[in-house]
């Protein structure tokens, strides 16, 4: 996998070029290759040997506190201890200044060792991020500060028992915390009450304290919640209360663990129902748990989004890694797997010795499969994490290209690679065979693991719609226009080369038919026409834009190859015809129902059922 990551970083995505810029120039290739060389030894020694540790024995609520494993402790600690909580970050917030897509890179290590034991801590990085963007000074140094130094992790509270994900139906509360409430060096202060379900690293032991993100709507002057989105405000809630110094007061907050929710994967993470404010813990003598206010009344949800944006990224990542954990796996267990003989004209002869499974033509369609998702997948995050640094220090122009395609990418690096590399984890089981479904093998445990990623920071079903229904018309359709561009530029330069200009034309032909069917899904305007397919749209649209990457590293293959890196890169550039001659046909079949706007799903009724 390392030398996957720095072909993709250094071969295709020139991060050598990023360090001319004044924010990175303290780093070289030399810099970056002492953090992945950090990140890889850590996730070997910490993380991985502990993976199956953290799935089995499950968290745990002793009735004062959640019981998680010891190497949990250590993982975290060692994750802290590597200075990746702050990677990104200015050096006066404890950070290296470190391009978004190295820090990206380097916990892909992470997320392949150990996914169920790292992941709150890109929770905490996001939360803190969140912060920078969004918070005022103070909470920037309180809070931010000490998520980035590990003494305290984060979480992101959204979702509620009834709601899911269906944000404005939340009923958590915010009410003013008497009339001095402005005047809080943290923030306006309020007293929050409802439920909020599906947090991760919601209770814990790891950090001296948790600070939670919570969305809750403020009440109008007539004491009623404002309906849908734009009631909804983003506050800080502390497990444990701090002064403006970022010192704990030795008061708990009324924050109180329900329940944890038993997961089919990733269960080193502890997943919670948290109540707010029920008066278990009363502060100052009354209930509600003391928060603080992010941004305006109202703007919580724009405010948050900027932290669900960077977690789709990384959600997109740990898919990716996942799959790959899975193919490695498989990989290696069909090279020590003898089983089955060759099929001659004469039929199969017995008299000789079974061969390897990876001989047989199927198992290497199985792993052909496996390494064009896991490996387009990757190149595909890491590509959007690039986009993030062009955005944050590129020139003006190319700044508000980045931000435009990340807006249109953003629901593709979520949801594909969470369909296609559980595809992959599926695949890993099926080379295993009957050994793959029984835990003396890993691959089951990274099926379980990824499958949650189909749900995690927003459904597929919501990715869709995202897409369709928001990123693809927005601006006229400035953002498709641009990765349109994209795709033209690839097709020209690929289409000048013998062995790539066809599977450039088909490149070419199925983005033409994304864009025919975009229009025809808002051909009448109207949106129940548009969305009933959204699904399939969302599928034809990724796979184009894994087609486009796949023609992107082939391209950087070619120049790779006159390094001597033969093999692998031959492996490439297999792994890219699999893809074309096996997977973009599909767009076809994805893109006529949404072409003629196909009404069957729609028109099926609850009693038909």
């Amino acid at each position: 996998m390392r030398d996957t990551i720095e072909f993709l970083l250094h071969d295709w995505l020139r991060v050598d070029a990023l360090l001319d810029r004044p924010r990175f120039a303290d780093h070289s290739r030399d810099t970056i290759a002492q953090v992945l060389d950090t990140c890889e030894r850590i996730a070997r020694e910490k993380f991985a040997p502990f993976n199956r540790v953290a799935d089995v024995e499950e968290p745990r609520f002793d009735g004062e506190k959640v019981i998680l494993p010891a190497s949990s402790h250590a993982a975290a600690q060692a994750y802290v201890d590597s200075g990746m909580l702050a990677a990104a970050q200015d050096y006066e917030m404890g950070g290296m200044q470190l391009p978004c897509v190295v820090e990206m890179a380097a916990n892909a290590f992470f997320s392949r060792a150990g996914i169920g034991i790292g992941g709150g801590a890109l929770l905490t990085s996001g939360n803190a991020n969140l912060l920078m963007a969004h918070g005022t000074p103070q909470q920037k140094e309180v809070f931010a500060k000490n998520e980035f130094a590990g003494r305290w992790f984060g979480t992101m509270c959204l979702s509620e028992p009834q709601a899911g994900s269906s944000l404005s139906d939340i009923a958590t509360r915010a009410l003013p915390d008497g009339d001095d409430f402005e005047t809080d060096a943290l923030g306006p202060r309020y007293r929050l009450r409802g439920h909020k379900m599906w947090i991760s690293n919601g209770e814990h032991e790891l950090t001296e304290n948790i600070v939670h993100l919570v969305l809750a709507k403020i009440p109008g002057p007539d004491g009623q919640l404002i309906p849908g989105t734009r009631g909804i405000s983003l506050f800080i809630v502390p497990k444990k209360l701090v002064n403006p110094h970022g010192a704990l007061t030795g008061e708990r907050n009324d924050v109180v663990l329900a329940g944890l929710n038993h997961k089919l994967g990733y269960r080193g993470i502890p997943n919670t129902l948290l109540n707010f404010g029920e008066g278990r813990f009363p502060v100052r003598g009354a209930p509600g748990a003391i928060g603080y206010r992010v941004g305006a009344p109202g703007e919580g949800l724009r405010c948050m989004f900027h932290m669900m944006n960077e977690a789709r990224i990384a959600i997109g990542l740990g898919a990716a890694m996942l799959g790959h954990a899975g193919y490695d796996a498989s990989l290696q267990y069909a090279r020590d797997r003898s089983q089955g003989r060759p099929v001659g004209r004469a039929g199969k002869d017995a008299s000789k010795p079974p061969v390897r499974i990876v001989e047989h033509a199927d198992v290497k369609r199985m792993l052909l499969a496996q390494k064009s998702y896991v490996e387009g997948a990757l190149a595909l995050c890491l590509y959007c994490a690039r986009l993030v640094d062009e955005q944050h220090t590129g020139a003006p122009a190319t700044g508000r290209e980045a931000a435009m395609l990340l807006e249109v990418l953003t629901p593709i690096v979520k949801s594909w690679p969470s369909e296609w590399c559980l595809e992959a984890n599926s695949l890993a089981i099926q080379v295993h065979g009957g050994y793959g479904y029984t835990r003396d093998f890993p691959v089951e445990q990274y099926w379980r693991d990824n499958r949650l990623n189909m749900i995690h920071e927003g459904t597929h079903g919501i990715q869709a719609q995202d897409l369709l229904g928001r990123k693809v018309v927005m601006e006229g359709g400035a953002a498709l226009k641009l990765l349109g561009a994209r795709i033209d530029a690839t097709v020209e330069r690929a289409s000048s080369d013998a062995a790539w200009s066809a599977h450039a034309q088909s490149l070419r032909t199925a983005w033409q038919a994304v864009l025919s069917a975009t229009q025809a899904a808002w051909s009448t305007g109207t949106p129940d026409d548009a969305l009933t397919n959204a699904m399939p749209y969302m599928q034809a649209f990724g796979h184009t834009v894994l087609a486009w990457v796949w023609l992107e590293l082939v391209l950087a293959a070619g120049r790779a190859r006159e390094t001597g890196r033969t093999d692998a890169m031959a492996g490439k550039c297999h792994a890219a015809r699999y893809f074309f001659a096996y997977e973009l046909p599909k767009v076809a079949a994805w893109l006529a129902v949404v072409q003629a706007r196909d009404p069957l799903c729609r028109d099926m009724r609850d009693e038909w059922f």
